[in-house]
Parts: structure tokens; C-alpha cells; sequence
């Protein structure tokens, strides 16, 4: 007998302790860490850094109860600020918190996370030994001086000790080298989304069915993505089952298998729904978003986009030169960009443009030839006889 699920087992992002990203920092005075995680941060400029600590004033401190939630400092290339807040830890709210952050430095002195520095330094061997448990997979040590070695409680625990990499404090370059190679394996993945949904009510027909290069336009996007090494999938509206007999369905299935599709499950809500729906299915990746309605969108104009990809935003858009705002459809949302499209959506809004002019978005400008969108059947003819030309 099948276990009963009370709710839908949604694909999650991947998370650890208190962030997508995070490493913890202990064995040492707070204030070497937090020195240390500010210099490091100054220099990997390119990315979004936050650093989560417990507040040390008195004032701020209530019994010393490192269940509280006190200090966050997000660095910026001028220098950090400081968000102070108040409340007891909760997992799910740090997630939500850090969404935006490609990674989280944690003060291990006072919070256990996944992934750790582990500071050798005589004076708090003691507090090693007692936060052992704590300690799961050790990236690096920092050694306070050259004649330290890892504790013996650390020995006793990673048979591996000997392989993990050691530097000293002073070693700086160093340890801001290995920290940004972490950093560059958490670039997630791009995938390709092809958004042939809509009702094309001003062509009259369905535009994804065009046929611009000797095949429907759908195929050739998708064609175009996958060229550029992209798993690409198509977006498109939920089938009405319940208008469909047996046959029709499995034909539909076996059409859906084929061919990638990704049914909107956000309904009514247009390229914002199948935006949602892409991330829903996949919420580690990202999403290059691609509508059918732009045929003079070439090889060049992707590979330009995915050059020019800038992970630490919440997107990376396309741009004509003479227009005002980006093309929401020819877009790479990052991972991150799906809970601003959430929080975007609980306050009533669906345009996925709006969330894109109001974000931290990487612009690419081309020419407003390229990305011009051709929505009758007059635009049609006119955009098949200048590509027949070319």
C-alpha cells in the first residue's frame, strides 16, 4: 500500500542550513572572521555576499541567546551595510532572507550550517571540541600560526584530514582563491524555454506554427537554443482533458514526451505563468526565455545573451537600442528570479517586464531591428519577404 501524501511533493530548490550557498566560518575570535569575511568580500566584487552573524552589543543581545536573529551585512564594492533584525531563527525565513544572495558567510561561532572553515587556533581548541558535532565537511583550515595542527578531536572524526587544504591567516590571496572557485561551481545551469502558449488573437493563427525557415517557428527556437547546448523545453497552456477521449490523450502524451513540454500550471497569467511554471519544474536552473514572435532573433543575438550572462542579477535581458524597456522574452531569469516573480505576483501583478524594470538586471542593447515582434498576418509577409532576402 502506497504512503498517503497530504501535499504535492514540489521540486525544491536546492538549499542548505540557512541559504542556497553558504560557509561557515569558526574557531576563532568573532572578530577575526567577521575581518576576514569583509576583506574577502571586497575582492569578489561580482558577486552578491552577505554575511550572517549575531549582533555582539550588549543592547542588542538578549541573554546572549544565539537562537536570535540579529545582525546580516550585505557587501556592496564600497563597503557593506549592516541590517539589523530581531527574532527567533527560523530556518525557512533565513532562506527567504538570502534568496537574492549567490552566497551566505556564516559566523559558525554562533550558528551551525552546512560546509565549514574550521579557524586552528590554540587559544579555542576547547570550543572545537565542543561544537564537534557540529563540524561536517571541512573546505579548508586557517591556521593561526605556522607550528598548529588540526586538533585531535578533528582527527579522530575525518580520517581525510591530512587532504583538506591549509593556509595560513596571512595567506590571503589564497583563501580568497579557493572561496571564488566555490563560488564559480554554484553558477547554475541554463535551460531553454520556448513559450508557445498563446492565443496569437492579432495573427489570427498560431504564431508559434509559423513557418519563417522551412518549419514551424516553435521548432526552430527550440532548434536555436539547442544549437547553443541548451535542454530546451516548450511552454504551453494545460490540455483540457476533459474534453478528449482515450485516443486523443495518449496521443497528447505521447507528443508531450517527445517533444519536452512543460504544461503552465499558473493559469491565465500568460509568459509570467509559463515563466513560473518553468521554475516550478526546475527551480536550480535557470531559464532562457524565448517567445516565437521575434524571427529575426539569430544565432548571434543567444550566443551575445549568453556571453554576456551576469548570474549574480536577477536577470539577464535583451534590449533595443532606441527602446525604453528590456524584451521580457528573450531573458535569462537566474534561479533567484522566481521568488521576486512570486512576491511580484502576491501583490497583484503578472507582467514579467515590470518585475524586470524594477530588479537588479544585466542589459544587453541590440539593434531594435532584431527583437521587433510580428503579431499580424501583414507584419507576417512583410518580415518573411526581408528574410528571404538576407
Amino acid at each position: 500500500m502506497s504512503k498517503y501524501k497530504k501535499h504535492t511533493n514540489l521540486e525544491r530548490r536546492n538549499n542548505a542550513t540557512f541559504a542556497t550557498n553558504e560557509l561557515v566560518f569558526l574557531g576563532t575570535k568573532c572578530g577575526v572572521i567577521a575581518d576576514l569575511v569583509h576583506k574577502v568580500s571586497e575582492k569578489i566584487a561580482n558577486f552578491k555576499l552577505a554575511y550572517f552573524d549575531a549582533s555582539h552589543a550588549k543592547s542588542l543581545d538578549p541573554a546572549r541567546d544565539d537562537n536570535y536573529r540579529l545582525s546580516e551585512y550585505v557587501f556592496h564594492h564600497e563597503g557593506n551595510v549592516q541590517i539589523s533584525t530581531s527574532g527567533n531563527i527560523n530556518k525557512f525565513q533565513q532562506r527567504l532572507d538570502f534568496a537574492q544572495f549567490d552566497f551566505v558567510f556564516i559566523n559558525g561561532n554562533h550558528y551551525a550550517g552546512s560546509k565549514q572553515v574550521v579557524f586552528l587556533d590554540i587559544e579555542k581548541e576547547a570550543s572545537i571540541n565542543r561544537r564537534i558535532d557540529q563540524i561536517s565537511e571541512i573546505e579548508f583550515f586557517i591556521k593561526l600560526s605556522k607550528d598548529v595542527a588540526p586538533f585531535q578531536s578533528i582527527k579522530d572524526k575525518f580520517s581525510n584530514w591530512k587532504e583538506i587544504p591549509q593556509y595560513e591567516l596571512s595567506e590571503f590571496e589564497k583563501i580568497t582563491n579557493h572561496i571564488s572557485g566555490l563560488l564559480e561551481k554554484t553558477i547554475p545551469d541554463v535551460k531553454g524555454l520556448v513559450l508557445v502558449g498563446g492565443k496569437s488573437t492579432r495573427m489570427g493563427t498560431d504564431k508559434s506554427q509559423l513557418n519563417y525557415f522551412g518549419k514551424p517557428q516553435k521548432e526552430h527556437v527550440k532548434e536555436l537554443l539547442e544549437n547553443n547546448n541548451l535542454e530546451t523545453f516548450y511552454s504551453v497552456r494545460p490540455f483540457d482533458y476533459a474534453q478528449s477521449d482515450k485516443k486523443e490523450i495518449d496521443v497528447i502524451s505521447s507528443t508531450a514526451e517527445k517533444s519536452q513540454e512543460i504544461q503552465d500550471v499558473f493559469l491565465n497569467l500568460g509568459p509570467f505563468g509559463g515563466i513560473c511554471s518553468a521554475f516550478q519544474k526546475d527551480p536550480n536552473s535557470a531559464w532562457l526565455v524565448m517567445a516565437t514572435d521575434v524571427p529575426f532573433v539569430d544565432e548571434d543575438v543567444i550566443q551575445l545573451l549568453l556571453k554576456n550572462r551576469n548570474p549574480a542579477k536577477v536577470a539577464t535581458a535583451i534590449k533595443g537600442k532606441e527602446k525604453e524597456f528590456v524584451e521580457p522574452l528573450i531573458t535569462i531569469y537566474e534561479p533567484k528570479a522566481y521568488p521576486v516573480l512570486l512576491q511580484y505576483l502576491a501583490q497583484g501583478y503578472s507582467c514579467p517586464r515590470k518585475m524586470l524594470i524594477n530588479s537588479d538586471v544585466e542589459i544587453i542593447e541590440v539593434e531594435d531591428a532584431l527583437i521587433r515582434n510580428i503579431n499580424t498576418p501583414l507584419a507576417f509577409k512583410e518580415a518573411l519577404n526581408e528574410l528571404n532576402k538576407l
